[in-house]
């Protein structure tokens, strides 16, 4: 297949709800976001308007060439500690992945990387560190993705797992406020959750739940008094009931979760989380984060993305910066480069001031 050379750069990222777009005046920064674009994951006719406004003239290869972040519903990122003797035993990682994932590690295609910040692992560095996060999905699931994308008109150039890539945005952006509060991360989906706790320093911890919001649709049928289930579901997923109030009693299972994992972190470090940033969770769901926030007595992330992407030698166009909002921070993330200098945080504060 032949690919032109090109200086515009293509950023997707795509999860179960939605798919944000952007087009970028060069691939590596320093840039400029030009453009931005969204739909929903699924409407077809919505995706190839928006990559045909996004790329006017089409490309040789009939694709939009671009860096893709994707959550494969079986995606595996987790925390651990090496024993630091064996690492360079090349049963040692599949065994992790085997016995403390219970994932079929010979069916999976992982990276290891740094916990602290992201960079790839090496065992045979003089001092290596023993806290890593674990990224992958199915080998089969690969190529399914890849594939995927592609019948949407999309060839991933570089394909990354969304939530590591989000997950380093927010310990840099975190680190560039100069905020030492660990946040919890959540990736709320339909069967399960993805929790993450994070700080400056990078991702402290790591557990999957087992429950989504899907648990929560018998739980509105109930205190409704609703006839079905299907019933339950639709006046839950849809705008025309307000849930809010609601909001104790629906994520009353996740929260004992969560309240677990947090007392386990705050325990072993002495150190209190105070923060939340919820993802993936679709638009008419977007109380839930409140609703989570409320239960656990912590305040959102609050972003200033602008701010933080010039720091990153990222820039808005005046055009893009009206449309963006947090649920943007996945697909910047794509963009920036970890190995730019971040400025310190008391050089922030006197540029703010």
């Amino acid at each position: 297949m032949f690919f032109s050379a090109k200086s515009k750069g293509f950023f997707v990222e795509q999860n179960a709800h939605v798919t944000l777009l952007a087009r970028t005046s060069t691939v590596a920064v320093p840039l400029v976001v030009e453009e931005v674009r969204e739909c929903a994951t699924g409407d077809h006719e919505a995706l190839a308007k928006a990559i045909k406004e996004l790329q006017p003239k089409k490309s040789p290869s009939g694709y939009l060439q671009g860096i893709c972040g994707v959550y494969p519903a079986k995606r595996l990122v987790r925390r651990a500690t090496l024993e630091l003797k064996r690492i360079k035993d090349p049963a040692y990682f599949p065994e992790i992945i085997t016995q403390q994932f219970r994932l079929e590690a010979d069916k999976y295609a992982t990276v290891v990387l740094n916990a602290n910040d992201g960079s790839d692992f090496d065992p045979n560095r003089p001092a290596p560190q023993k806290e890593v996060l674990f990224g992958g999905m199915p080998s089969d699931e690969v190529v399914a993705v890849q594939n995927a994308l592609l019948e949407q008109g999309i060839y991933p150039e570089r394909l990354e797992i969304g939530s590591i890539a989000t997950l380093g945005a927010l310990a840099d952006y975190l680190s560039f406020t100069g905020d030492k509060t660990p946040a919890l991360v959540l990736e709320i989906g339909a069967d399960s959750t993805h929790s993450y706790i994070v700080s400056s320093s990078g991702v402290e911890a790591s557990r999957p739940i087992p429950q989504g919001y899907e648990a929560m649709v018998p739980v509105v049928q109930k205190e409704l008094g609703l006839k079905d289930e299907e019933s339950a579901r639709k006046l839950f997923l849809s705008n025309t009931f307000d849930f809010t109030g609601m909001g104790p009693i629906l994520t009353r299972r996740l929260i004992k979760e969560l309240q677990s994992s947090i007392g386990f972190y705050e325990v072993q470090t002495g150190q209190s989380v105070g923060l939340l940033h919820c993802t993936q969770l679709p638009e008419k769901l977007a109380w839930l984060g409140g609703a989570v926030a409320t239960a656990l007595g912590v305040g959102p992330v609050k972003l200033d993305l602008p701010a933080w992407l010039e720091s990153r030698k990222i820039t808005l166009a005046e055009n893009v910066q009206p449309a963006v909002n947090d649920r943007w921070l996945g697909l910047f993330s794509l963009m920036v480069d970890h190995n730019a200098s971040n400025p310190a945080p008391d050089a922030v504060a006197e540029k703010k001031d």
